[in-house]
């Protein structure tokens, strides 16, 4: 089935407005029973709500896809709206929600999921969105639709019947002789790009790939236990923990989820080569993919990630909180006080405090989780909130000041808590099979916490002056040692857009100023203005390839044209990875070009002192940022420059390439 076929002129609403979430949803709900999809529409509704209560179904770059089965719905069916004027959806990078697909499906069968997949994939595409929102009337919509399916799919796969093949091929007869995985922090973008370049790698080597996608709203295209058996072997490419104990015995590939978008026929190849590793699997059914095939610095990425993209919710909330919090107060009140001196400030103030309260305890928490399944989870919350404290043995007996270990100091949790409950696990391993009930309940938290208070409370008072000591001489950096630092933050967020690279330097940033607000830095601090770098940095690859698509048409493809414009709005929003189709395409001359770019617009930054308190938001979190004149300089200069480079290095387009 199609997806045209499910969307009819009369489920189309274009160029509207809605209030909020809850309207839009209406407006939706409402095409749907206009279109005669359902029996019951208030049913209906509270099924939409009921999956939205699970997690937004909103992804990013403005789109948001609702679905649910229900039994009040008649028969499968689509309803679209395009809103001039976003809504908060709840999407994983903040920024409203102007473009949706409701998906009606009725409890026997799971087309909604099928057809989801198909929009999921393409909606990747900016062009394709971006024409979406151009569309004026119902008939341009849906012949957009047509279009890119067709393209995609072909009129084979879109003719299929909707219902799924309630048994499946062997991979033998369905043709999949590698099938892969992939999966990344946040479960959007990054995944479903991995995916959809390692299936057309393998079309274009003649091996037939299947890929498993491990999204936010959970696995989709999921692998059966006939094709892992029939497979010469499975490409994981991920950056969280995916589910691996079904692959034990077959010869499994762990790489980051970038490889799987930048090199996937160089992995299908290793595959194919057999020059990779049997995997083992040792431990639980949901243990971890980190495994002894993979590097140790591999491993602890990825646990890092699993920390980080949990914690950054707290951040980023408890961050624009805070900041809000600057901008609405009067420091002539109460120099002292500032940001708790008028009672709107003193709300967002300790609204944010208490999101970033929970920051620390969440990253180890989550960090030791990604080690040690949920016996870690405790430990880390615990070591988490201990780092925070800063109990001590010392402040304990003397009833001294705390002494909190900071962001490192959590880190440390983590880690020590992860790998240590991984051990004790281990050690039970050998305890009479009749005390397997208690081991979860008592012997798991009673040990590991008491492990990992005894811990922080040594190594607190250590982690606290390395964290006074990187602060001290942050501080003491001349301002030619700040802009340098400035363009290397910078330049790393360019480098590989969503990588190691990037994430390093963003979770630096954001541990800069986690640590500085918890101290009650000054709002001129350097971790302040590193914060304000990082954001520059990212903004700049993308703005610098829209400009490039826009005053240099010469060098670039109709569709890589209409690629471009969608750009200049993932930029402005700190969506660095809008850059990645580009630079996955031309790396040699896209990165350098935007690291160079970003590196200028970094140094610019630090050169003028601009001060970022809040963690993400771009240009909607403008209104705080110290020097805005500045930044905005910085931000320019820094696109300009990356677009003049791109622009001579990049070749003209041949006429063939530039009428298609």
């Amino acid at each position: 089935m199609r997806i045209v076929d499910l969307l009819s002129k009369e489920k189309i609403l274009l160029h509207t407005s809605a209030a909020d979430k809850n309207a839009a949803i209406d407006l939706m709900v409402g095409l749907q029973e206009k279109g005669g999809a359902l029996t019951d529409k208030e049913a209906y509704k509270q099924a939409i709500l009921a999956r939205e209560a699970q997690s937004s179904t909103a992804i990013e770059a403005g789109i948001a896809v609702p679905h649910a089965k229900a039994g009040c719905v008649r028969e499968p069916s689509l309803a679209a709206v395009t809103l001039d004027r976003g809504v908060d959806y709840g999407a994983m990078d903040g920024q409203p929600s102007d473009l949706f697909f409701m998906i009606a499906a009725p409890m026997d069968g799971n087309v909604h999921l099928e057809i989801l997949s198909h929009l999921m994939v393409l909606l990747m595409d900016p062009a394709f969105s971006a024409e979406l929102r151009a569309a004026g009337d119902a008939d341009a919509f849906l012949a957009v639709i047509d279009r890119y399916e067709q393209a995609k799919y072909g009129a084979q796969e879109a003719a299929a019947p909707a219902e799924p093949v309630k048994e499946s091929l062997p991979a033998e007869k369905s043709g999949y002789r590698i099938l892969a995985v992939t999966a990344c922090p946040t479960g959007i973008a990054h995944t479903y790009m991995a995916a959809e370049a390692l299936e057309k790698a393998g079309q274009k080597l003649g091996l037939p790939l299947k890929a498993e996608t491990n999204g936010s709203g959970g696995a989709k295209n999921v692998l059966t236990p006939e094709e892992i058996e029939a497979a010469d072997g499975i490409i994981i490419a991920a950056d969280k923990n995916v589910e691996t104990a079904r692959f034990s015995g077959k010869r499994v590939l762990f790489v980051p989820v970038s490889d799987g978008i930048h090199k996937p026929e160089a992995l299908i190849q290793r595959i194919e080569s057999g020059n990779v590793p049997v995997y083992k699997h040792e431990g639980a059914a949901e243990s971890s993919a980190a495994t002894k095939n993979e590097s140790a610095g591999r491993q602890i990425y990825k646990h890092l990630m699993n920390g980080v993209s949990h914690m950054l919710p707290f951040v980023i909330g408890g961050g624009i909180l805070i900041a809000l919090a600057f901008l609405f107060d009067d420091a002539a009140i109460n120099p002292a006080n500032f940001g708790m001196n008028t009672p709107v400030a003193a709300f967002f103030k300790t609204v944010g405090n208490a999101a970033f309260s929970f920051m620390l305890p969440i990253l180890a928490g989550y960090i030791a989780y990604s080690i040690a399944d949920r016996p870690g989870l405790a430990v880390g919350f615990v070591g988490g909130y201990l780092a925070s404290v800063g109990t001590s043995f010392w402040t304990i007996s003397t009833g001294s000041a705390p002494i909190p270990a900071g962001f490192l100091g959590a880190l440390l949790a983590g880690f020590a808590g992860g790998y240590f409950m991984l051990g004790l696990r281990k050690a039970c391993d050998k305890l009479p099979r009749s005390l397997e009930g208690i081991k979860p309940i008592l012997i798991y938290p009673l040990i590991g916490v008491l492990f990992m208070g005894a811990f922080m409370c040594l190594v607190n008072p250590v982690m606290s002056l390395i964290n006074t000591g990187l602060t001290s001489f942050l501080n003491s950096l001349g301002e030619s040692s700040r802009i340098l630092l400035g363009a290397v933050m910078a330049a790393m967020m360019s480098i590989d857009m969503g990588g190691p690279f990037n994430k390093a330097a963003y979770v630096t940033g954001t541990g800069a100023i986690a640590t500085a607000a918890a101290a009650g830095a000054a709002s001129n601090d350097i971790a302040y203005q590193m914060m304000a770098a990082v954001m520059v940095g990212g903004m700049v690859p993308p703005i610098a390839i829209a400009l490039a698509t826009t005053f240099f048409k010469k060098k670039f493809t109709p569709d890589e044209r209409k690629s471009g414009i969608v750009n200049y709005i993932m930029g402005l929003c700190f969506i660095t990875e809008g850059a990645i189709p580009f630079a996955a395409s031309d790396p040699l001359r896209v990165i350098p070009s935007c690291a160079v770019g970003s590196a200028v617009a970094g140094a610019l930054s630090m050169l003028f002192q601009c001060t970022l308190p809040a963690p993400h938001g771009g240009i909607f979190v403008f209104p705080v940022i110290g020097n805005v004149f500045g930044y905005v300089v910085a931000l320019v200069a820094g696109s300009i420059i990356g677009m003049l480079l791109l622009a001579l290095l990049r070749k003209n387009r041949t006429p063939e390439q530039l009428s298609k």
